[in-house]
């Protein structure tokens, strides 16, 4: 775990962003496709560790990006070259474009300044998508990633944002996958390698501390 001037350092408001990965309806909602997961983010405060985060982040000027995997009625352009696709296929609930099971789930709140970037293909949030090109735009260093889910999502953002040159912050608590113990061995045996680990009262310290102004 870094000092807390270390992390303070690394979460420059003015050069991070918070990226939240699926948190929607239709995955960590009450009618989630996926309820396993959905009753793992929730009860283990996952979810609202990522509405602290970003209630945060809209007080001190961090942009917020939410990313949302979504699919067309007729499946147009949707992967089938992986099992995970086509069981998603089957599942009660579809992530359909324009539908509630695409929506930001509650409690976290979007503001109207944070970006929502869809996807319609793939198991990433930044590969394919417009994420990598808006960080850019941003001047973003660093990426704070959270949401759902730890088996898939979570390590495929927390890969491409560093293979991009960000460096990538984890707050532990503020992901989630099934089942639950899979999460800490995933943290400790594969991100912990490649990413920040931290805490989501960690975060929150650094964002809130008072920053210097710096004088002409």
């Amino acid at each position: 775990m870094p000092s807390f001037e270390q992390l303070s350092e690394l979460l420059d408001p003015a050069s991070t962003v918070l990226l939240t990965v699926e948190c929607q309806q239709g995955v960590v909602g009450q009618d989630s496709a996926l309820p396993e997961l959905a009753k793992e983010a929730r009860s283990s405060g996952t979810l609202a560790n990522v509405a602290r985060l970003v209630a945060a982040a809209h007080r001190n000027g961090v942009q917020v990006i939410h990313a949302v995997a979504e699919r067309r009625p007729d499946g147009r352009g949707a992967n089938r070259n992986a099992r995970l696709f086509r069981a998603a296929e089957r599942l009660p609930v579809q992530q359909l474009t324009g539908t509630t099971a695409v929506r930001v789930a509650p409690p976290i709140e979007v503001a109207e300044e944070d970006l929502v970037v869809r996807r319609l293909h793939g198991l990433s949030p930044i590969e394919g998508t417009d994420v990598d090109a808006l960080l850019r735009n941003l001047g973003c260093r660093t990426l704070i990633v959270t949401g759902v889910s730890a088996n898939v999502a979570i390590p495929n953002a927390v890969f491409d944002a560093v293979n991009r040159g960000y460096t990538a912050v984890v707050p532990a608590d503020a992901i989630a996958g099934v089942p639950a113990d899979y999460t800490p061995a995933m943290i400790r045996n594969t991100l912990a390698l490649v990413a920040v680990i931290t805490s989501t009262d960690d975060v929150l310290a650094c964002l809130e501390r008072p920053r210097r102004v710096a004088r002409a």
